[in-house]
């Protein structure tokens, strides 16, 4: 059940995010809602779950939009292993860590975009990038993550209180 619901909700999230999402732009930044639900299923389950949702969040941003195959997969991949490492550490109900490890993941997610992207190619401006991009679009993320993470939460304690009584858990 655990499974659908997240390929479900991985679908869903990518007709969203390149459908509906760019007429919500304000000043041509998007959330990057994507980045939310990896971080928020590494936050609720862990390293190895977080990075399997990163994997496929990321395969059809490379399959339909990438220049690169696997780019836009590792980097998904590797935030959800690396921010799941800390699930062991973190009170899910506080809604503040997520609010500001989604807005860190997204400034480092455009700061590696911007530095393989545009930084190799002689394109310095680097005050700009921060201003007019990343800053804009941390902000923006750390908005979105609230309902989307309250909305995963919600999900995950009612799969997590189904498999308790399927498995008689606890």
């Amino acid at each position: 059940m655990r499974i659908l619901l997240t390929g479900i909700l991985i679908f869903v999230n990518f007709i969203l995010q390149t459908t509906l999402l760019p007429y919500i732009s304000i000043g041509g930044i998007l959330p990057n809602t994507a980045l939310i639900i990896v971080v928020s299923y590494a936050l609720l389950r862990g390293s190895t779950e977080g990075a399997i949702v990163g994997f496929f969040s990321g395969l059809p941003i490379d399959i339909f939009f990438g220049t690169s195959f696997g780019y836009y997969t590792l980097l998904f991949l590797l935030a959800g292993l690396l921010i799941g490492r800390s699930q062991k550490d973190f009170y899910r109900e506080n809604y503040l860590l997520p609010i500001i490890i989604c807005s860190l993941a997204a400034i480092v997610y455009e700061s590696i975009i911007f530095i393989t992207g545009f930084f190799l190619q002689g394109n310095t401006t680097v005050l700009y990038f921060l201003v007019r991009l990343a800053l804009p679009e941390a902000v923006y993320t750390a908005v979105v993550t609230i309902p989307i993470y309250r909305l995963l939460f919600g999900i995950n304690e009612w799969l997590e209180l189904k498999e308790k009584y399927k498995y008689r858990l606890f």
